[in-house]
């Protein structure tokens, strides 16, 4: 892993001088502060009883499904695309190693773009001057399960981009798979695991309720299960991205 730390500086200095990193950095600031000025304006009209940080989280899915295939689609599929990953790979680096760099490098700016969120709640705290805008359980809380649970969810776009040496195609498939991940919600309460012989299917539908694990982090329920289900459902698909890789090249 030496080579680690030299590829994730240069694609992070690869992202920073790609116009879709400022693409999607300006989509996702734009929706998540037209977001943030709606609730202000829900705040302002009618009191509520819930934390506004908390509201603001409960859509953390929209910039994920939209800023995750923005951000990876192009990471592995565009080097096989111009065939630069064979000529990477003949160095003394490894899939591995690649994988890792470019997971990470995507990983950093998905953190790099949601703590930017941070100064929308400074600038109400400091207008309003009111301390109870600032309720620190649930922002500790949605900003800790965004970190846990984006392992996982740019994990699936570095997959994405391992599968397709189309942009659009790692894309939409990343995009598929999230949309297929968040959907499992609502999947428990169907009617076919109302047979108790798909009863353990069911409990693991129910662990992977995503929107369920937001909740429990924004109230500082931290349970292991659902750490664990982030940072080995991330392990897992970067295993998956590496052995692909690694077969298409003996293949190609």
């Amino acid at each position: 892993m030496r080579h680690f730390f030299t590829i994730l500086s240069h694609e992070i200095r690869m992202l920073l001088v790609n116009p879709g990193t400022y693409i999607a950095a300006v989509f996702f600031l734009g929706v998540m502060g037209s977001i943030f000025i709606d609730l202000l304006n829900l705040y302002s009209a009618v009191p509520q009883e819930t934390s506004p940080a908390t509201v603001f989280f409960r859509l953390f899915w929209v910039p994920v499904l939209f800023m995750v295939p923005l951000l990876t689609m192009k990471s592995i599929s565009e080097e096989r695309r111009h065939g630069t990953l064979e000529t990477l790979l003949t160095s003394p680096v490894s899939t591995t190693e690649v994988v890792l760099g470019k997971y990470g490098a995507a990983y950093f700016l998905y953190i790099l773009l949601w703590g930017s969120t941070a100064v929308f709640f400074y600038i109400l705290q400091k207008f309003a001057g009111d301390s109870r805008f600032l309720d620190a359980g649930p922002l500790i809380g949605g900003y800790l399960f965004i970190a846990v649970s984006g392992l996982f969810f740019v994990a699936i776009g570095i997959l994405a981009s391992s599968l397709s040496r189309n942009q659009a195609v790692s894309g939409f498939l990343c995009f598929t798979l999230l949309a297929l991940i968040l959907g499992l919600n609502f999947v428990s309460n169907a009617d076919i695991f109302s047979n108790e012989t798909l009863s353990p299917f069911k409990s693991i539908v129910q662990r992977a309720q995503i929107f369920q694990h937001l909740d429990d982090f924004s109230r500082g329920i931290i349970d292991t299960r659902q750490l664990l289900f982030y940072v080995s459902g991330a392990t897992l698909t970067l295993i998956l991205s590496i052995l692909g890789l690694e077969a298409k090249i003996l293949h190609s």
